[in-house]
């Protein structure tokens, strides 16, 4: 029989309630909490630290009462070098202002953030709440600026998945499975082009990233049928 793995019921971003340090992995697979919490606030600020309802995490970027940016953060924090991520989060990670944006930057040019993938309105919690999953790796930090580029593929427009009816499949995803080309990620080949404007599967670099407005990666290119073409 295997060994039950050890769990833990308890704040995972305060270690102090875990009694020891952040441990270092090589994969983290996540699906953070969704929303704000009322529990302790994680930060930066030693001074604030100290205060009742906050916690200190000096290996954070910014303090932050969303709980979805804190786990990002905890997150590349918790990787070894060459470590690899994959985490489910909702789409205001990738426009909210503020500390969003600072920690979007700070994950550009810390992690290869290197793959987006857009998921169909409401599989995860309620219905109406749009996902993402980021893939990124921790690389050598020899470099100013991690990521070169980051691949999109919209598995959201035109596409509707319920937990019932139409439940998401490998089958839904195998398509950007081959195009994520896990073998080798810098041999991908966009199906989006001006010949192909339905194509899923596009690139940006990160001077195109960094030059949109709050450094927003909430991008999509493709046409919704059930909105009205005003044009």
């Amino acid at each position: 029989l295997k060994k039950t793995p050890d769990i833990q019921v308890s704040d995972s971003l305060n270690p102090q309630k875990i009694g020891k340090q952040v441990p270092k992995v090589k994969i983290v697979l996540a699906n953070p909490p969704f929303g704000k919490s009322s529990s302790d606030i994680p930060t930066t600020d030693k001074n604030l630290s100290e205060k009742e309802g906050y916690f200190l995490r000096e290996d954070f970027w910014v303090t932050t009462s969303n709980k979805q940016l804190a786990f990002l953060q905890h997150i590349v924090s918790m990787l070894e070098q060459n470590g690899r991520a994959a985490v489910v989060l909702p789409d205001n990670v990738l426009f909210e202002g503020g500390a969003g944006e600072l920690i979007r930057k700070n994950l550009l040019e810390k992690v290869n953030l290197h793959t987006i993938l857009r998921l169909p309105t409401g599989i995860f919690y309620a219905q109406g709440v749009k996902s993402n999953v980021l893939f990124f790796d921790k690389v050598d930090n020899s470099k100013d600026i991690a990521t070169d580029e980051i691949w999109y593929y919209d598995y959201r427009t035109n596409i509707n998945h319920s937990p019932k009816k139409n439940p998401l499949t490998y089958e839904s995803l195998k398509d950007f499975v081959i195009k994520y080309n896990s073998e080798d990620i810098r041999n991908r080949n966009e199906t989006f082009s001006n010949k192909n404007k339905k194509g899923r599967w596009r690139r940006f670099t990160y001077d195109e990233i960094i030059s949109r407005d709050k450094i927003n990666l909430d991008i999509s290119w493709l046409k919704d049928d059930s909105e009205m073409d005003l044009d």
